[in-house]
């Protein structure tokens, strides 16, 4: 079924050819880091820093282009992730997709210090829904991801989350770091080192 953008679809194309295309996204942008941290708004900084802490000097990175202008890659080798509280249960999918295009190193999870996350549990947002909207989320998310209470837990929640996905690959290295919204300090808080030895 052809759509007014099925010019923009690349699966769309007549002679599509899947791993030539596949093989073509991993050398059109070198991705190797995913930074997965909180949407909100005072922390957009984190992947920067992330960069710094890593010493990645090529992030955020220039946009490729060819002759006629159309954007073909990048040279940044750090994605990102901004879901909700920086938890990986949202994230996840995107880590999956990012390793099956181009391949994945290093997975960091960044909690924030003054996160909205902090300032409820899990419990009480299920009331919330119930009494508000008259919807029982009660199972459709894991407890755990909901909330943050404290962000050693949080953290190592979310890096054993990952690595236990099967749409995470298990030669990443993943890294739990804190960061502090008023100083910009990062802190390691936990590390579990893939079959890449965490470059």
């Amino acid at each position: 079924m052809n759509s007014k953008f099925s010019e923009f679809v690349f699966s769309a194309h007549d002679g599509f050819n899947e791993p030539a295309m596949r093989e073509a996204f991993s050398h059109a942008v070198p991705i190797k880091t995913i930074v997965i941290y909180c949407l909100d708004p005072r922390v957009t900084e984190i992947p920067a820093a992330v960069a710094r802490f890593l010493g990645d000097e090529t992030y955020p990175g220039e946009v490729l282009t060819d002759e006629s202008g159309s954007r073909i890659g990048s040279t940044t080798t750090l994605a990102t992730v901004a879901v909700a509280a920086g938890r990986a249960v949202d994230a996840v999918r995107s880590v999956s997709v990012l390793q099956h295009l181009f391949g994945i190193e290093t997975i960091v999870v960044v909690h924030h210090s003054n996160c909205g996350a902090t300032s409820y549990s899990a419990e009480g947002m299920v009331e919330a829904f119930r009494h508000e909207h008259g919807a029982d989320i009660s199972h459709a998310y894991d407890h755990e991801s909901m909330c943050i209470t404290d962000f050693e837990d949080s953290l190592s929640y979310d890096v054993t989350l990952l690595r236990k996905s099967p749409g995470v690959p298990q030669s990443a290295s993943i890294l739990g770091l804190f960061y502090n919204t008023d100083t910009g300090e990062l802190t390691e808080v936990v590390r579990d080192e893939g079959t890449y030895g965490g470059k």
